[in-house]
């Protein structure tokens, strides 16, 4: 009885998963930007997502991204930041029904020296939270 109650509790608990994670879509990257950096220090105090292009060009030249900055509409898109010292970083982005944006980055379990990031850019339409916190420039 202990185990079919436990087995059933698995199952219980893989419906419920399974539907929390259909309830999100998954939000279209519009651009992105990927690199590395030798000073894993930086990382220290990068922040998840960015909503003005002060803080872009902050992060940008912390960073020492060799790219031009970015161009970025701020009123139509919020961009998401990611960093690992594995080498290799994906990003990928859903939404809820509630605005609630959450964000998946899957790395690599080698680790190097430094670190690697990827910046995306997706639509902030019905964008109300990201994991469940406000939006605020100091996020």
């Amino acid at each position: 009885m202990k185990h079919f109650l436990c087995a059933l509790s698995v199952i219980m608990v893989g419906f419920v998963l399974n539907a929390n994670a259909q309830d999100r879509k998954p939000l279209e990257t519009l651009k992105e930007w990927r690199g590395d950096n030798p000073n894993e220090g930086l990382t220290k105090d990068s922040p998840k997502f960015i909503t003005n292009a002060k803080d872009l060009e902050k992060l940008w030249k912390a960073w020492d991204i060799k790219e031009k900055i970015a161009e970025i509409d701020f009123a139509k898109e919020i961009l998401l930041v990611e960093t690992t010292r594995g080498s290799r970083l994906n990003l990928k982005a859903t939404l809820d029904e509630k605005g609630d944006l959450q964000l998946l980055g899957l790395a690599t379990r080698d680790l190097r020296p430094g670190f690697r990031y990827v910046i995306i850019s997706v639509n902030k339409a019905g964008i109300k939270t990201i994991e469940g916190k406000a939006i605020t420039p100091a996020n």
